[in-house]
This record gives C-alpha cells, sequence and structure tokens, in this order.
C-alpha cells in the first residue's frame, strides 16, 4: 500500500484510506459499512481476453456485467473474469481487495461513477478502503474505454 499512498501523495490527490475490522465482500456490505449509497462503492474487477487482462472498475449498483458490451469497446473474441490465482498474479492482491489504481492494468470505467464526489473502493490490501473521487481515478489509471 506504500506504493499507492506515495503515488495519491506525488499526484496531490485528495482520497483517505479507511482501516476497517471487517473484509467487505459485496457492494451492499461496503454501503452499509461506511453508510453511504450502493453506487458509491467502486470494485475492481479483472477480465481476461485473447489481448490480455484489464481491470474494469464497475459502480456498485451496475447490476451483472454485459460481456458483449465489453467485447465491443476492446474490439476482442474472448471476455471472461480473471481466475481468482489470475488476479493475484496480475495485480498483487486477491479478490475483494484489488486496488481502484492500477496504473499498468488498461481499465473500462463506469461513467456512472462520476455521479459521486466520492467513491469507495479495494488498496490491494485487505480491511482497507480507498475513498477517493471518481476523476482521481480516471487520472491515475489507463482508461481504455467507457461503460453506460
Amino acid at each position: 500500500m506504500d506504493k499507492l499512498v506515495s503515488l495519491l501523495d506525488e499526484q496531490d490527490i485528495d482520497y483517505e484510506i479507511i482501516k476497517h475490522l471487517k473484509q467487505i465482500n459485496t457492494a451492499k456490505e461496503g454501503a452499509e459499512y461506511f453508510g453511504i449509497e450502493i453506487g458509491q462503492t467502486a470494485p475492481t474487477l479483472i477480465l481476461k481476453t485473447e489481448k490480455g487482462f484489464l481491470g474494469l472498475i464497475l459502480s456498485g449498483d451496475h447490476g451483472r456485467v454485459n460481456f458483449s458490451t465489453i467485447r465491443e469497446i476492446l474490439s476482442v473474441e474472448q471476455v471472461k473474469l480473471a481466475s481468482p490465482k489470475e488476479v493475484e498474479q496480475v495485480t498483487g492482491s486477491k479478490i475483494g481487495s484489488v486496488s481502484l489504481i492500477n496504473k499498468e492494468i488498461p481499465t473500462i470505467l463506469d461513467s456512472q461513477l462520476n455521479r459521486f464526489k466520492y467513491v469507495y473502493g479495494g488498496t490491494g490490501v485487505p480491511q482497507t478502503t480507498l475513498k477517493i473521487r471518481p476523476c482521481d481515478i480516471e487520472k491515475l489509471n489507463e482508461i481504455v474505454g467507457y461503460i453506460r
């Protein structure tokens, strides 16, 4: 997490890292824990295509991922969720803790996150959450497309 904090500080980002005793596993749990709207939760999924891995940062109220939309955005034939082992190899963290900031992974962003001043997502470390502005997620990742 030191690397993340250094990057956020270097870029003069308005953020907060919140430590909690309970592991948060779903958008609903996160919304209840932080007392926020479910849409403010921003899980990062790792997808696998024939061109490699990429991130997908969603608003917690997005619902099921439409893989055909993702295939169109990326101009690929196949898209699927990366396995837990692949997620760990690509990000260095386990599913449920993947950081919102992954500069080295091309990322698709849910534009509905912009409804909120702040969103909440992973830091790469279990039992910690990053509170950050959606515009800064966009600034710090390599965004290759948008959904919604």
